[in-house]
């Protein structure tokens, strides 16, 4: 924008003159100088002068530098001219401008009342530096084109441009070449062999002119020559460890220095074979104490003039070259690694590196084995041949050569040589000692990474010395060998020279080795490089979740994913639009979420971080809180409380067994020991009867089952008295049956009352007795005119707390109790087809049911305490509530 105001300025000027021409006027405004070059950081002055008119005075001027007018404090007013000084900064070309200021009476000729200048500012010419030049060698002669360059010094702007004159004189001739460039090409007639060269330069612009510093020299100092060519390199058997050099050079001058060097093939680390070694003009040389069996890179060179001037062409053409094979020089690096193979074992593979001066290829090793094993050595030889492949290889490589297994107890000592075509190698030796408990001498190991290198440093425990240390490194999830290298026993810090890859964990382990003898290692993991994993852990739900909780689960992430150490999990759960985050500690596989609402469905995943950062993450695991509280605890809460009431009660239970057995188990006496023999003096007690093993001491007599008119026509006078009472409910007695004291048994029966009474028979205590009777099978005893009857009873009551009030006990069961038993028919051998049982049809068929003996119930033997001669049982009846014995 600036500039086109500019141009809009002077084309107002220039018409402004034209109309001043045409009119034949001139401007009333004179501005000096005209076009002037301007040197950057200096003052300037211009003067405009008022001329041919009395319109205006120098009070109606004012000066502007393109588009910014110049402060007034810069004016100087001298009668009709007005001057104006002000620094020249800008490195750019701009108009001064001298024109009337608005408003102003005068508008008619207003392009007569202003004038202006072109300013252009640059600076003056730097002085040219570091010139110099070279003649080019061309086929086998001198090219007599100059080629010189030299070094720009100060600053120059595009208005104010510099231009650069070089110039050569050599004896009466000058030659000189113009260029705005810093390098530029003299052209000579000829080459001017061993003649005085002047060269200089001379830097040029409006603003003035410097010179450089004049190079003078003899023609053959600015020669550069092409490389030695046709170079050969030539190995010999008899020297493995030289190699002949020959070329040839085309330039025919005598006069040419050659420079040689080499180095191992694979590295940039030369060598230089000294200048002094190589004498002008010779065309060979023999390379000495160079490695045997190794590959070299060899370079030449050349110049003129020796070592005192002049330009060394470029090297030749790499030529590489092995030497010959030669006995290996340096012994096998022998090392080992043992694992834990079972109880007290160890399993120990012998691994060794090529030697570091093979001088040929290794076909095989050598091993020799000594054992300690129970305080005998054991020697042993092995040979071991490597494959012709293997062989060839030029690389140092990791040789399996065997795997032993030992005890904790057991020492070996190995002793490894390496043989190629030539001979053999010294010999390495690597002690495994016996297993031991001891702490390793190596403390405070450190790794780290710095620079793309991995360091580290470890302390030696104190009056302990070690003849070196190994560095062994292998990838932690061993998909490789181990590599390692060696240190001298005085280091306590280095870095790893092998290869590493970027995030991947190395164990790195440094071993003490004292007098052959491997002891304790000190270990650590470490990274290269650390980046972020590249997956997330995946969550699981351990159990069911919670009322307000729930347990998450989650495994590691695979080594190959990890790139890095776990610093630390987050867990993310979310309800809706909520989401939360916990952060874990890297080494726990486990976390319970708390604090959860429930009956709300959560989406949880994770992230695993290291120090560069978090990883993606991982799967979504959904679950949803129960409603409740967990019915498992309210359960396992109400067993542990039932638990402990019922060890409460069975502790009070057992305190006070005593009190509860009498209360609710009153000892009842056995009917046996009973003296209810002695109730009616009519009938004399018998000798006591021996107890069987029954609890009430009873047995049931054996007699045979007939219809029941037999049994009542021995006694009709009893029969009518039992008549109505077969019409109420009974419960057995046992009588009959294989026991002593069987299962109430509950009788058919038209009484409401039976079906009370049934519901009582549970809680009482049943017992029965035998008496006589009339007389069994004829037998009438003369004291007692009645029939003996067999008779039950059922009481909560002692038996023998009745036995003292007889009376009262005929009272209390003529009111309480109106239940007979189920009658009993007793056969009658001698005549089984009597009459006496014909009586027995006047009663009724439900009381002929009640023959209990009829399906289920069979007769035993005599009850016991009745003699041969005793009457038999043939009836009897409860008595309720009764602790005695009646006859009916």
């Amino acid at each position: 924008m600036v500039s086109v105001r500019l141009l809009l300025l002077s084309g107002f000027a220039c018409l402004a003159t034209a109309f001043t021409a045409a009119d034949g006027h001139v401007s009333h405004l004179v501005v000096t100088p005209q076009s002037p070059v301007l040197e950057i950081g200096t003052n300037f002055t211009a003067t405009c002068t008022i001329v041919n008119t009395d319109e205006i005075t120098v009070d109606d001027l004012y000066w502007r530098l393109s588009n910014t007018s110049i402060p007034e404090e810069h004016y100087k007013k001298i009668n009709r001219t007005l001057s104006v000084t002000f620094p020249v900064r800008s490195e750019k070309a701009e108009w001064l401008m001298c024109q009337l200021k608005r408003p102003h009476q005068v508008i008619l000729h207003e392009g007569k009342f202003i004038q202006g200048i072109w300013l252009r500012t640059g600076y003056r010419p730097g002085k040219p530096e570091n010139l110099s030049c070279k003649a080019f060698q061309e086929k086998s002669s001198i090219s007599p084109i100059i080629t010189c360059e030299w070094e720009v010094t100060g600053r120059q702007t595009k208005d104010v441009p510099t231009t650069y004159m070089l110039i050569a004189t050599y004896g009466n001739d000058k030659k000189s070449t113009s260029t705005p460039n810093t390098k530029a090409q003299l052209s000579l007639s000829t080459f001017p062999d061993f003649m005085l060269l002047d060269i200089w330069v001379e830097a040029r612009n409006d603003l003035g002119t410097v010179s450089s510093e004049h190079l003078n020299t003899e023609s053959n100092c600015i020669v550069k020559p092409n490389p030695p060519s046709e170079v050969k390199v030539i190995s010999e058997k008899e020297f493995p460890s030289s190699l002949l050099i020959n070329w040839t050079h085309s330039l025919n001058v005598h006069s040419i220095t050659f420079q040689i060097r080499y180095c191992t093939s694979g590295s940039h680390m030369w060598t230089y074979v000294p200048l002094a070694d190589i004498v002008s003009p010779i065309k060979s040389f023999r390379l000495q104490d160079l490695h045997p069996y190794t590959d070299y890179v060899i370079q030449l060179r050349g110049k003129m003039n020796g070592n005192d001037c002049g330009y060394w062409s470029n090297w030749s053409t790499n030529m590489t070259k092995r030497t010959p094979e030669d006995i290996p020089s340096s012994k096998p690096d022998l090392w080992s690694t043992i694992v834990e193979s079972g109880p007290n074992r160890r399993q120990v593979k012998l691994i060794a590196k090529d030697p570091q001066r093979a001088n040929g290829n290794i076909r095989g090793f050598d091993i020799s084995i000594l054992y300690h094993k129970h305080g005998n050595p054991e020697l042993e030889s092995i040979p071991v041949n490597r494959s012709e492949e293997d062989s060839r290889s030029s690389h140092r490589r990791v040789n399996e050569l065997k795997e032993i297994s030992l005890a904790d107890n057991e020492s070996v000592l190995v002793a490894v040589t390496a043989n190629n075509s030539v001979g053999t190698s010294p010999k390495a030796y690597l002690g495994i000692p016996a297993k031991s408990n001891r702490p390793t001498p190596v403390k405070d190991l450190k790794v780290w990474s710095h620079e793309g290198q991995l360091y580290l440093e470890w302390k030696l425990a104190n009056n302990t010395t070690v003849s070196e240390y190994v560095i062994e490194w292998i990838k932690d999830d061993g998909t490789m060998w181990p590599n390692w290298q060696r240190e001298a026993g005085s280091v306590r810090q280095t870095t790893i020279k092998g290869e590493l890859e970027r995030f991947v964990c190395y164990n790195v382990s440094v071993y003490p080795i004292r007098s052959r003898w491997v002891r304790k290692p000190a270990r650590l993991q470490a990274f290269l490089e650390e980046g972020v994993p590249l997956k997330g852990p995946s969550l699981e739900l351990m159990d069911n979740p919670g009322h307000d909780k729930a347990k998450l689960v989650w495994k590691e992430i695979p080594r190959e994913m990890r790139q890095g150490f776990i610093t630390n999990y987050t867990i993310f759960f979310r309800s809706g639009d909520r989401v939360s985050a916990v952060t874990v500690p890297g080494n726990t596989t486990s976390y319970t979420l708390t604090q959860l609402l429930h009956n709300t469905r959560y989406d949880v995943w994770m992230q695993a971080s290291t120090v560069r950062g978090p990883s993606r993450n991982g799967t979504v695991h959904s679950f949803t809180t129960t409603r409740y509280e967990s019915m498992a605890a309210i359960v396992v809460g109400v067993s542990c409380s039932f638990l402990v009431l019922v060890l409460v009660l069975a502790a009070l239970c057992f305190c006070k067994r005593d009190a509860i057995k009498k209360n609710l188990w009153p000892q009842i006496p056995d009917p046996g020991e009973s003296t209810i023999g002695t109730w009616s003096p009519d009938y004399p007690l018998k000798a006591e009867t021996p107890k069987e093993n029954c609890l009430s001491g009873i047995s049931v007599l054996d007699v045979g089952v007939c219809d029941a008119k037999r049994g009542f026509e021995e006694d009709k006078a009893s029969l009518s008295l039992k008549k109505d009472k077969y019409l109420s409910e009974e419960h057995s007695s046992g009588i009959g049956g294989s026991s002593c004291m069987s299962s109430p048994r509950q009788s058919v029966s038209d009484s409401d009352e039976g079906a009370d009474m049934a519901d009582t028979t549970a809680s009482t205590v049943q017992y029965s007795s035998v008496v006589a009777s009339s007389g069994y099978k004829g037998q009438t005893p003369a004291f007692q005119p009645q029939h003996s009857i067999f008779s039950r009873s059922e009481s909560t009551q002692p038996l023998l707390d009745s036995e003292e009030n007889t009376d009262l006990v005929l009272q209390d069961g003529s009111q309480h109790f109106q239940r007979f038993p189920r009658q009993s028919c007793f056969t009658q051998p001698e005549n089984p087809d009597s009459e006496d049982c014909g009586d027995f049809q006047q009663l009724d068929e439900d009381q002929m049911d009640f023959c209990p003996f009829e399906e289920d119930t069979e007769l035993t033997a005599a009850p016991d305490g009745l003699s041969a001669d005793a009457p038999s049982a043939s009836s009897s009846s409860y008595m309720p509530q009764l602790g005695g014995y009646r006859p009916q």
